[in-house]
Order: structure tokens, then sequence, then C-alpha cells
């Protein structure tokens, strides 16, 4: 019988598909939704179009076939996981897959967020009430202290840890033993992570974009669990404006559910969804309306470039950062816009893309 999982931090960040469940005592290995006095509609909404067990995800099929055989081999051995590194873009299954392989082991997991864990005091908890072979799962990992990380590496190898206690000469370190159990860490950043700690994951899995077919079957699958009615050309219509992520996907499948409940019959056809999404913004490459602002701001103050992404940022009144981690990746992917030594500057698609005849 699987045991309840221990949650112990309250800052875990769901930005990328965060959980908030309990194990199902009743069958091993399954969940249910934690009762809430006051659940928010988003967050159980989340929770409903979120994958339970990996055999439920659609994509990523080459890494979920490497997780299926590790997952079997563990348990036909009765040995912990190996650790394991998810890295990739948000929003496609980090999480999901962190969360989905305990429910394939039956095991209790723990989850924590890298940034929280500021010294070594701050993991201690995690990894003295790991149980046997349960998985602890830390999200957003590169951004643990350097203190934390160095701290964790005995853990990671020998399933112990060493605890100072005391002060100046009356100090004395005791080592403890741990049980074993497997740490998954989720990033967006791998460069950020130090190369000892990568090293300590045996299996290190990247995360690639859905194709437009993946992100249609989910499109529709979510919508039979939102009880919606869809035409598969405004499933497909969805899915091509997504940015091949399913968390993109499933926010513009809510905000089409919203529209067509409030300004057609509930049913979603092919030009109630370009309505909606047009009335947010939303073009036919998946632009939202700062993408368009920023290529704009190049073209017409800049005349398309190249420009420093700190003139840009200042021109549009915005922190740089935003652009080069939000703006500027599907821009780049979707070879509207390249990066020069001199700076950005739109390609023959980015002009195109606004109407305007690119120069020579």
């Amino acid at each position: 019988m699987a045991r309840k999982p221990i949650i112990q931090s309250s800052d875990f960040d769901d930005s990328d598909e965060g959980l908030d469940e309990s194990f199902d005592t009743r069958s091993e290995g399954s969940f249910a939704p934690r009762v809430d006095s006051d659940p928010l509609a988003s967050r159980e909404e989340d929770l409903l179009l979120r994958p339970t067990r990996m055999f439920e995800m659609v994509g990523q099929r080459d890494v979920y076939a490497r997780i299926e055989i590790a997952v079997q081999a563990a348990r036909k051995r009765h040995e912990p996981l190996g650790h394991i590194l998810f890295d990739g873009p948000p929003g496609l299954g980090k999480t999901t897959f962190a969360t989905c392989i305990p429910r394939e082991l039956g095991v209790p997991f723990q989850i924590g967020n890298g940034a929280t864990l500021k010294a070594p005091k701050d993991i201690v908890p995690y990894l003295t009430n790991a149980e046997e072979h349960s998985i602890l799962f830390i999200d957003e990992i590169h951004r643990m202290q350097k203190c934390v990380e160095e701290f964790i590496y005995p853990a990671m190898e020998d399933f112990r840890i060493d605890l100072t206690i005391g002060d100046g000469v009356g100090a004395r370190t005791i080592n403890m033993q741990l049980k074993p159990f497997t740490l998954i860490g989720a990033t967006t950043r791998t460069g950020l992570i130090s190369a000892p700690l990568r090293d300590r994951f045996q299996m290190r899995e990247h995360l690639d974009f859905y194709t437009p077919n993946e992100l249609t079957e989910i499109v529709r699958r979510n919508a039979k669990k939102l009880h919606v009615e869809i035409e598969d050309e405004a499933a497909l219509e969805i899915a091509g404006r997504s940015r091949g992520t399913p968390r993109l996907a499933n926010n513009r499948l809510r905000w089409v559910r919203d529209y067509a409940d409030a300004r057609a019959d509930g049913r979603i056809t092919l030009n109630v969804a370009r309505a909606a999404l047009k009335m947010q913004g939303i073009d036919i490459l998946g632009l939202d309306p700062q993408d368009v602002r920023y290529m704009s701001v190049i073209l017409n103050i800049f005349r398309g470039g190249p420009v420093g992404v700190e003139s840009v940022a200042h021109t549009m009144n915005v922190s740089p950062d935003t652009l080069v981690d939000e703006v500027e990746p599907f821009l780049l992917r979707s070879g509207l816009l390249i990066r020069t030594p001199r700076g950005r500057q739109l390609t023959t698609k980015g002009f195109n893309h606004l109407g305007v005849t690119p120069p020579e």
C-alpha cells in the first residue's frame, strides 16, 4: 500500500506544472486531489488536465521509453531509481514526468524548490524524511546555492550527510546515514548547474518542443476533460498557436472555452477559436502583443536592426531580462529574429510577418 507523500515546502513554484495532490491510500501508486477549504478553480483545472500516469502523456516518446525501462528495472531489482535530471524550456512536462514516476513505482515523494534551498539546513528535513526508495523532486534545481549543492553530494552518492553540531573548538561532526532515495531535478537553465552536480545524475533527459499533431491530441483530450465539444479544425488551430508547449495549449484552450461559453453556444468551432484568439491578440504564429511590439520597435525605430537588446528594452520600457528570457526564445526559434555580434536583427521572415518588404 502506498504511503502518503510528504510535501515539505509550501513555496513550491507551480510555474512548471506544480502539483498539489496526495496519494490515495486505497490503491498503490494512485493519487487523489487534496481537499482544500478554498480551492482555486484554475488550480483544480491544472490538476485535471495534467496526466497522472506516464502512459497518458502525449509526446516526448523517446524520453518516455528510456524512463519506462529505468522504472521497470528498478522495480524488478527492488532498488531505488537512479537520480534523474530533466532540462528544457518551461511548460514541456518536466514536473509532470517527475510526479508521474513515483506513481509508477508506488513510492512516496517530496517536492521542493531550488530557490528556497539557501543553506544546508534547508534541505536536511527533505533528506532525513526521505523514506526508502522514495522520490525527492527539486524544481528549478539550478537556483540552489553552491553550499547546498556541495552538501548533497554525499547524499546522492553514498546516502549519507555530515552534520556539524556546535561552534568553535567544541564543534563536532556527525555522520548520518540516509535511506536510499532518488533525486529528480528539473531545470530550465542547465548551464547554471555545476558540472559536479550534473555528473551525479545517472540519467539526463532533455525535453523538446511538441509537434502540432501532438498538441492537437492534447487539446482534444483536455477538451473532453473540460466537457467541451470541439471541432478537429479548432483543436488544430489552437495547437498551431501554442508555441509547441502543452501548458500554453491548455491556457489557450481554457480561454477559447470561456469565449465560447460567453459569446457562442459553448461549442468550439474553427470560427469561434479564431475569434477568441484574435481578441487576445494571438496571431497565426502564436505571437502575443508583446512579441509583435518587440518586432515592431526593431522595425520602426531601428529600421530592422541590428540593435542591442538594452536599447530595445529602454524603448519599450521593459526589463532586458524580460526580452531575453520571455520574448526572444520563440522569435529566435521561429526564425523571425537573429542575434548578430552587433545586436538583434529581423530576418526576411520577420519582415514579411509584419507585412513589410525586407531590404535587399
